[in-house]
């Protein structure tokens, strides 16, 4: 007898997993396979690869007054969804449908853009409006595709089911009200037998007005989706295996990693991995609902499984190594400083003043020195505002200076291993002296599931590809 089927899964599908007709036939694959295997499932969706920036860049555009872009991204956006359309869809009907509803779409996007251009700026509420079109785009898409091919689905979009705060382009869930709408709305359809599919990235706030997530938000969504209905599962489909041991274009030799834990996946997500966006985790983890990564155009391999606690850390203590560059390290120092209270406080507040977030930070014990580390195009705003805020201590030379560096990589290594591990740093410092690549700082979490360096941006290659080595099978 076959086995019987398992209760409730969303899978989300990211741009690259519906960035043609080839990518789409993939999703429709693991569609009619899974739904065997599952007995509700929804399906949440990212815009085609590409469209969203092409969204941003043409209401960017508008407010320069570069009116030609228009009509070009409108039929640039009407070339990429009618040619998947043409592909997948040869039913006249189901084509002709489908392509009159993103029709409208476009012609959406062009009423914004030209309602931009003429006021010469736009606001985050209409960037918002404008960027959740591809996603209302794609979802047609590939409702109309499982359609076609006898699968029951309706498509819904988002700003029905995930309620959010004003907070335009990355906005805050209201999960009450958004339980309470996703189960009014997802329930009935599932009932039907019917798979939802619904656009990732965009929300709504209570009166209606479009939300959205933030970049790479529909991880995000299916998270929050899973979280509320609840879900047993939410895989999240992309172009890799699952999580890499470190970037394959820089250790061409990275492999996918079986099993993680949700700090591990936390730190990797937080400290520039692409898998899955940072604000996926806390919503699954607090629903305790299994999470797992996986390859749209490799679908057999089991990917990455998240869970909540990994049982054995294996071998090796260290999981995965990865790189954010683009930093510059920011020092403040001092002899003046030492013993006042309140330094810390208001060095942050200057730089939560300028909206800049801070991914690193260590202080010397004396309390005479002060460094984190910021995006480096945004060091001058930060040392404009650090100046002004401590104006007095430079002029009394209480403080001696503040100070960026060139720009810099943060490289980060995660491990839950690592807290259980004597001599983990010494062997990672070891194998970055062998390189000769210098640590120009250095931070450890609490948790010591990660480790945190800081090396001159040249310096990037060589250091992952030296920690890297330190990974065992």
């Amino acid at each position: 007898m076959p086995a019987e089927p398992q209760n409730t899964l969303i899978m989300k599908f990211g741009g690259t997993s519906v960035g043609d007709s080839t990518a789409f036939e993939y999703v429709l694959r693991i569609v009619k396979r899974t739904r065997n295997e599952w007995s509700r499932v929804i399906i949440v969706t990212s815009a085609m690869a590409g469209v969203t920036n092409l969204l941003l860049k043409s209401a960017e555009q508008a407010v320069a007054g570069q009116s030609h872009f228009i009509p070009q991204s409108a039929s640039q956006l009407r070339e990429q969804h009618f040619a998947v359309a043409d592909s997948l869809l040869p039913d006249l009907a189901h084509n002709a449908q489908v392509k009159q509803e993103i029709g409208h779409l476009i012609t959406e996007l062009t009423q914004l853009c030209q309602a931009i251009s003429v006021l010469g700026e736009s606001t985050p509420r209409a960037l918002d409006a404008v960027a959740s079109l591809g996603e209302r785009m794609s979802v047609r898409l590939l409702a109309a595709i499982l359609d076609a091919e006898g699968i029951a689905c309706q498509l819904v979009e988002a700003n029905q089911l995930i309620i959010t705060d004003q907070q335009y382009q990355a906005a805050h869930p209201n999960f009450p009200l958004t339980q309470s709408r996703v189960r009014a709305v997802l329930e009935p359809i599932l009932k039907l037998g019917k798979i939802p599919v619904v656009t990732g990235f965009m929300a709504a706030t209570p009166e209606g007005v479009i939300t959205t997530l933030g970049r790479g938000g529909s991880d995000y969504s299916a998270a929050i989706l899973g979280a509320v209905l609840p879900a047993d599962e939410v895989w999240i489909w992309t172009d890799v295996d699952g999580v890499m041991t470190a970037d394959p274009r820089l250790v061409p030799e990275a492999r996918t990693i079986p099993e993680l834990s949700y700090r591990e996946i936390a730190e990797l997500a937080y400290y520039g991995a692409k898998v899955v966006h940072p604000k996926t985790i806390r919503p699954v983890i607090e629903a305790g609902i299994g999470l797992r990564v996986c390859n749209t155009f490799n679908p057999e391999p089991p990917g990455t499984r998240i869970v909540m606690e990994r049982q054995s850390q294996g071998n090796g203590a260290i999981k995965a190594v990865t790189a954010i560059r683009g930093q510059s390290l920011i020092t403040i120092e001092g002899r003046g400083m030492l013993g006042v209270p309140g330094v810390a406080a208001r060095t942050f507040s200057a730089v939560a003043a300028t909206g800049t977030s801070v991914p690193f930070i260590t202080q010397a014990s004396s309390e005479q020195s002060i460094c984190f580390a910021v995006p480096h195009p945004e060091m001058g705003s930060v040392l404009a505002s650090l100046e002004t805020a401590f104006a007095a201590e430079l002029t009394r030379g209480d403080i001696d200076r503040i100070w960026a560096s060139q720009e810099v990589t943060i490289i980060t290594v995660v491990g839950a291993g690592m807290r259980n591990t004597p001599g983990i740093a010494g062997r990672i410092f070891g194998a970055l002296g062998e390189r000769k690549v210098n640590v120009i700082a250095i931070a450890q979490g609490s948790s010591e599931v990660s480790i945190s360096l800081v090396v001159d941006a040249n310096d990037t290659e060589a250091g992952v590809r030296a920690i890297h080595l330190l990974i065992e099978e």
